[in-house]
């Protein structure tokens, strides 16, 4: 006599979907208040930041930050705000060199336009130039690409693709122990791929701004010293275009001069 059966076999799209949902990170407004505790804003232009982004890829930018000692700051988005990190001699892309990057805190992602100067006397003061800039993807296993860089973030194991005008691939930032209570030290790998070059120094082949072509004392001499917001795209190709315009007078007048 047949068995009766005792109910239906369960599917394999339900036991797919029984898989939790992803975590939600951290609120951006927490993440910000070292930086804003940090900051008088009647002093500086800086953004106070908060605005949430969604529905786009997440950005990466690199500001070569001429304070009181010269430095870039990697910064990568994750969770409402940028993810900051300043890295003394800058990024290179030779597998061989591991570079120190000092964790510092979370800024706003209004910052990734900010191109200018910071008052002296305040946090930070100096010279900012947009180094580099685009978008980043998550480098791991993990099939939620999002939930991943967390994981990797808190575990400090952090791996990322760049997708930038002048940083491309597979990179890795690895903290280190026995850092300092605060000051979190990691060290920023380039992984071995195509878009590796040993023996090369990225940070001094490139000496301008990928948004408006300035070299470093340009800008300290120039029209953007005030931050300003995605308005800066517009203004930041006009300054770059009267910068041609000021550089091909420049030239022609030397020539002038030298007949």
């Amino acid at each position: 006599m047949a068995k009766k059966a005792t109910g239906a076999p369960k599917s394999s799209s339900r036991i797919k979907s029984a898989r939790p949902a992803t975590k939600p990170g951290p609120q951006p407004e927490a993440q910000l208040a070292e930086y804003r505790r940090k900051r008088d804003f009647t002093q500086t232009a800086e953004p106070e930041g908060g605005r949430s982004r969604a529905g786009r890829k997440l950005a990466f930018v690199i500001q070569k930050h001429a304070a009181s000692h010269l430095h870039y700051d990697l910064r990568l988005e994750l969770d409402g705000v940028m993810k900051s990190w300043a890295v003394p001699k800058g990024p290179s892309l030779d597998p061989a060199v591991k570079r120190l990057a000092m964790q510092v805190e979370d800024h706003p992602i209004e910052y990734n336009t900010f191109e200018g100067t910071i008052p002296h006397g305040e946090y930070g003061g100096g010279t900012v130039m947009l180094w580099d800039r685009g978008t980043y993807d998550y480098g791991g296993t993990v099939p939620d690409s999002e939930e991943g860089l967390r994981r990797g973030y808190e575990k400090g194991d952090f791996k990322f693709v760049l997708n930038g005008k002048r940083l491309q691939g597979s990179w890795a930032l690895v903290r280190m122990r026995g850092d300092r209570p605060g000051k979190p030290q990691w060290l920023l790998i380039k992984h071995r791929d195509e878009y590796a070059m040993p023996a090369s120094d990225v940070a001094a082949d490139h000496q301008t701004s990928v948004s408006t072509g300035r070299t470093m004392d340009e800008i300290a001499g120039g029209d953007s010293r005030i931050w300003h917001s995605n308005q800066s795209e517009k203004k930041s190709g006009a300054v770059e275009e009267r910068h041609k315009r000021l550089m091909q007078s420049a030239r022609s007048n030397k020539k002038t001069s030298s007949r």
